[in-house]
């Protein structure tokens, strides 16, 4: 299966965007260090999400990022193809020309799996994932350890 770091990145700077959205317009900064992800990767995940009307931005003091929609609107395989990503687990691509131009004696099984995962994927949304408890204990654990940082750097 090829789900690059792009398409991972992409749903877990969403997944951070939804479960911080309380407080507002949320800084790609603010994101990259909670999530460890690079500032101008973002950069490049967020122009695409906001051309695919996933996200807003806000400009000036306190602007940001907001998602376009509620959370449990936007499902995970609609994330991963707002940064031209797709699920495809066939080493072709999907486009039968696996074996010498030929389709191999396993297209059509890994074919049937891609089609399962994007499914499966269509079926998760953001606000699922974000009510998982597991998923909030992580989240609540990252922004104490933000605010650990924030609270050693001013002493």
């Amino acid at each position: 299966m090829r789900l690059t770091t792009k398409g991972r990145y992409a749903v877990t700077a969403m997944l951070d965007l939804a479960m911080n959205a309380e407080s507002g317009p949320i800084s790609l900064a603010d994101i990259s260090k909670r999530q460890e992800i690079s500032l101008s990767y973002l950069e490049q995940l967020f122009a695409r999400l906001r051309r695919d009307g996933l996200v807003g931005s806000v400009r000036g003091p306190g602007g940001g990022y907001l998602l376009a929609m509620a959370p449990e609107e936007i499902t995970v395989a609609r994330v991963i193809q707002a940064v031209n990503e797709s699920v495809d687990s066939t080493r072709c691509g999907g486009l039968s020309d696996c074996q010498q131009g030929d389709t191999c004696l396993t297209h059509h099984l890994w074919c049937e799996l891609s089609e399962h995962i994007h499914d499966f994927l269509e079926k998760v949304t953001l606000g699922q994932l974000a009510g998982r408890e597991e998923i909030l204990e992580i989240a609540s654990r990252q922004r104490g350890r933000r605010d650990d940082g924030i609270l050693a750097s001013t002493l």
